[in-house]
């Protein structure tokens, strides 16, 4: 499996200077490529590379290496949408791939620059560090608020996947993240709570319509992007925990295209096309797989409507959004909690469901 791990760089002042000047002047370059490539309406980069390689050579004085990584940057580009000329931010990221990056161990990196190779030392962790042996294909150059980082791809091997004991089921939602089949509750009230309020100061900045307000605009959602994603990765880390520990597999809802089938009122969309439920199901998947853990992925239909008790399937056994209540045994609890038991009985039934791995 491959998983991407990033490290910080530690420049000394002479050697963040030569990086930065690469980047500008290689999204410049960047730039001039993508405005051949919408003139020419080619997205092909043996074609833009018979067309402007020794041009942009000698305009930006870019290595070999450079000049090839450039122009398969702004293709790619170009190909993902043809219909407008692409631009880069000066400090955009580079890809730089084993002819222009070497590892010197596991505490120096080789970085070719304008002004030659910079040997610079890398800043790890224990999680870092103990896949750094793995690393292979290319690695991104990043710059972030005046930090330095590489974005590395590295092939980490799967566990041996066992015979789960039962299954637990999980119900992903907006109010709760996650509910498991064992009355677990991962409450999502303070990540919709940090939401609303972005969304009432995002309605203020925008309303005043500022350079500074674009700033902190930005900062904002980048901010709750970050919260999210922590959320999703502390449950997805105890989903599994619990999973592994118990000895069974996890049984999630197939939700994909959920968003094309479900409509709501106005009043709730913007929570709706926040849920990042496609976020969490690829984390709880990927440390399922690191841990050995299989995965089920079940249909959804119905799983918040059936009573788990008689069999009963009816809109009304669901009265309000938390709490069921069958209209036909008088089986009630929480709704959530409930649903996920219907999940992990529909993982037995069917424990070769769509995506199942075992």
């Amino acid at each position: 499996m491959n998983l991407a791990v990033t490290v910080k760089l530690k420049p000394n002042p002479e050697q963040a200077s030569a990086l930065l000047e690469t980047m500008e002047r290689f999204n410049a370059a960047c730039t001039a490529v993508a405005t051949v490539a919408f003139r020419e309406r080619t997205a092909s980069k043996v074609k833009l590379q018979r067309l402007v390689y020794y041009q942009i050579r000698e305009q930006f004085g870019l290595s070999s290496q450079l000049t090839v990584r450039c122009i398969a940057k702004a293709a790619e580009a170009y190909k993902g949408d043809k219909t407008t000329r692409p631009s880069f931010r000066p400090r955009g990221a580079i890809a730089y791939d084993q002819r222009v990056l070497s590892w010197k161990g596991t505490q120096r990196v080789s970085i070719l620059t304008l002004r030659g190779r910079k040997i610079v030392p890398v800043a790890l962790g224990a999680y870092q560090a103990g896949r750094l042996k793995r690393v292979h294909g290319q690695a991104d150059l990043l710059y972030q608020k005046g930090s330095f980082y590489l974005a590395l791809a590295v092939d980490v091997p799967d566990a041996p996947a066992f015979r789960p004991d039962g299954w637990l089921g999980v119900d992903l939602g907006v109010v709760n993240v996650a509910a498991d089949s064992d009355g677990a509750i991962y409450s999502g009230g303070h990540l919709n709570g940090l939401r609303m309020r972005h969304v009432r100061l995002r309605a203020r900045l925008q309303s005043k319509g500022t350079r500074s307000a674009s700033r902190l605009l930005k900062k904002r959602r980048l901010k709750e992007r970050r919260f999210a994603r922590n959320v999703n990765h502390v449950v997805s880390k105890k989903l599994v925990a619990q999973a592994k520990g118990t000895g069974r597999g996890i049984a999630l809802e197939d939700l994909r295209g959920i968003r094309e089938r479900i409509t709501v009122r106005k009043a709730q969309r913007r929570v709706q096309y926040s849920w990042s439920f496609q976020q969490l199901r690829a984390f709880v998947e990927y440390k399922a797989r690191l841990a050995g853990v299989p995965v089920a992925l079940v249909p959804p239909r119905n799983t918040s409507r059936t009573c788990p008790a008689c069999g009963h399937v009816a809109k009304e056994n669901r009265p309000t959004r938390s709490s069921f209540h069958c209209v036909s045994c008088g089986f009630a609890g929480p709704a959530d909690t409930i649903a996920a038991e219907n999940i992990r009985r529909a993982a037995v039934i069917q424990p070769h469901a769509a995506g199942a791995r075992t």
